[in-house]
């Protein structure tokens, strides 16, 4: 089956009505079975079911595969980027850094970490990824050219590079606590103006 199909699409039987309270059943489940050290490719949709006390015809109605599955349980996991007010440059980065460090996302910081030698040894689940994860680096990078057309930011500014300094810290510190002299108190606000001092116009 075509691993392409959009990840998050309604994928039904006819006739059938599809559950939000069962998506969000089987897709815990898939976190549960991550976020106790199974491997992407050691998780299966028969184990996904049991966890889940579903029917597999049950998953193969919502999702293509496993890897579709996969992705859309990272989306779970990481939730929707919020509203920007598009006032403030620094106002913005620092709502996108929290974004990714809500209390869910938190909880299930383990799961990132066994999923990453997954997308390094799978390449069609790293693209799934990228697919899903480029639309979120696009959001940023945008409030970054806002900055530089409004004069907030430097117009030599490197947006890519930017992106990537703003991302980057808060995975580290979530999945790894890479430093442990870091306060997670106002972490985003910290970083965000880190950054801003040599971004800054």
């Amino acid at each position: 089956m075509n691993t392409s199909t959009a990840a998050g699409q309604e994928r039904k039987a006819p006739g059938r009505p599809r559950s939000a309270q069962a998506d969000e059943t089987i897709l815990d489940a898939v976190l549960a079975l991550l976020g106790e050290g199974q491997s992407a490719a050691a998780v299966s949709i028969e184990a996904v079911a049991a966890r889940a006390g579903v029917g597999k015809a049950t998953i193969y109605r919502r999702w293509p595969n496993k890897e579709a599955l996969l992705i859309d349980a990272v989306r779970a996991m990481k939730g929707p980027l919020p509203e920007l007010a598009g006032h403030s440059v620094r106002e913005d980065l620092i709502a996108l850094v929290q974004a990714n460090r809500t209390a869910r996302a938190q909880r299930h910081s383990k799961v990132t970490a066994c999923l990453m030698p997954e997308l390094l040894r799978d390449d069609e689940l790293s693209r799934m990824y990228r697919d899903f994860i480029e639309p979120r680096r696009e959001v940023t990078r945008q409030v970054l050219r806002r900055g530089i057309e409004t004069g907030e930011l430097r117009p030599d500014l490197d947006v890519e590079l930017t992106q990537i300094m703003l991302s980057a810290p808060g995975m580290m510190q979530s999945i790894f606590h890479f430093n442990l002299a870091i306060p997670e108190d106002r972490f985003a606000e910290t970083l965000v103006d880190a950054v801003l001092r040599g971004a800054a116009a």
